[in-house]
């Protein structure tokens, strides 16, 4: 089922290869955004119809109806859920910013002001699988930020909505709640309707649409990232547990058929192992047809010369969760340059991450963390640069100013600077 490929008796672009993109569907997405622009309401009432399976009454949650839901979770989950979100919150906490002022000095006070977006909209999936985890993970970070005002949408499937997303919703702090979904539900945020209010940024995950419709407003509104399917890759040494490193590949398969699991290692008898483990597990598994879907079509075992060209394999991949299943995992730390989350050791599988460990799972895709980061409070604020010069401290730099003006042909640049030690013509 996985396919085994040993570096050297290979080509590296079977190697390096990455999933085929998904199907395009750029031309179905803008239809849908120009009807939300256009009919408001109307058009996510109708597509709530067509794509869940039944029109709500209305598109706004109230708070008794989050309550009720909140009311059928299971106490243990809640208690789950508020471990979690304090988890979050602490990790988070340490990236707040703060406004900054560099003291006077030769006339001038320059300084930093952070000030949190005043509204963000929260995409959360409610297709195959529903996440809980993903309303902490892109809430939480929100409110530490300072921002006034978390909107939540998520598709009620055939009218009922997820009674633990809504509790995550509360425990989160998220402020309102809308129930559309998909591309529509980004139109919705990034447009505004009667009902749902325009945000400033849109953050969250979903399937292809939700990713091409945030691709098609960005500009219009901020987004986060354009995520892909999910990914793993495992550098796994000799001395892993098969069974450890194929439920490691199989919590990322389980996500989607495009899911891409890989597993680097530097030991043949493991690879060897690891594969026919992998068919033991899936023979038990309850999404055993979307995870053998996703191995089969993006998953590989390569089988290095050794750890440092494993990790130079991982380098080039960039995964989205990269696990270091080694003996000395900080040893290999400093040698990884991409990846969006790193889990480190044996016992660090990458479900701590996505749900109790603290760091965001909100995380790069598609090779994306070789120049991306993770979502994390800096998402929602936004940075403005503040100056004030004294007059004696301008008259010392104007010529300056003007020397540098002129030298890209932008005169009036020049004069703004000098005209304020001329003379005023009578």
């Amino acid at each position: 089922m996985m396919e085994i490929l040993t570096c050297g008796q290979v080509p590296n672009d079977q190697i390096f290869a990455r999933k085929a993109p998904a199907a395009d569907v750029s031309r179905a997405v803008s239809a849908i955004l120009a009807d939300v622009r256009r009919e408001g309401d109307a058009a996510l009432l109708r597509y709530a119809a067509e794509f869940d399976g039944a029109a709500p009454e209305r598109l706004e949650v109230t708070p008794a109806e989050i309550d009720a839901s909140v009311s059928q979770v299971e106490p243990e989950f809640l208690a789950v859920l508020e471990r979690a979100a304090a988890n979050i919150r602490d990790y988070h906490r340490r990236q707040l910013r703060t406004s900054y002022v560099v003291a006077e000095q030769d006339g001038m006070v320059l300084g930093q002001k952070v000030t949190p977006l005043a509204r963000v909209g929260l995409y959360i999936p409610g297709g195959t699988a529903s996440y809980p985890s993903s309303v902490l993970m892109n809430a939480i970070p929100a409110k530490l930020a300072g921002v006034p005002e978390v909107v939540m949408t998520t598709p009620a499937a055939n009218g009922r909505l997820n009674p633990a997303i809504l509790a995550a919703a509360k425990v989160a702090g998220v402020d309102r709640i809308f129930r559309t979904g998909g591309a529509q539900a980004v139109a919705a945020l990034a447009y505004g309707t009667e009902s749902v209010p325009r945000v400033d940024k849109i953050v969250g995950p979903g399937n292809a649409y939700v990713a091409e419709a945030k691709r098609q407003v960005f500009g219009q509104v901020a987004i986060d990232m354009i995520a892909g399917p999910s990914e793993i890759l495992v550098v796994a040494d000799g001395t892993c547990d098969p069974r450890f490193v194929a439920a490691d590949l199989l919590s990322q398969a389980e996500h989607d058929r495009l899911a891409s699991a890989v597993l680097v290692t530097d030991s043949a008898p493991l690879a060897r192992a690891v594969a026919a483990e992998l068919e033991r597990q899936l023979s038990s598994l309850p999404r055993a047809e979307i995870a053998r879907a996703s191995l089969e079509q993006n998953g590989r075992i390569i089988v290095a010369e050794n750890l440092d060209q494993a990790i130079e394999i991982a380098n080039e991949l960039a995964p989205e969760h990269l696990e270091l299943s080694v003996e000395n995992p900080f040893d290999c730390l400093s040698r990884v340059r991409n990846a969006g989350s790193i889990f480190l050791g044996k016992f660090c599988p990458e479900s701590l991450g996505d749900y109790l460990a603290g760091p965001n799972h909100t995380l790069p895709t598609m090779g994306t963390a070789r120049f991306s980061s993770p979502l994390t409070v800096d998402d929602f604020v936004k940075k403005s640069a503040f100056s004030y010069c004294t007059a004696p401290a301008l008259a010392a730099m104007a010529a300056d100013i003007a020397l540098f003006a002129r030298q890209e042909g932008l005169e009036a640049h020049a004069r703004a600077a000098l005209i304020r030690f001329e003379e005023a013509s009578r």
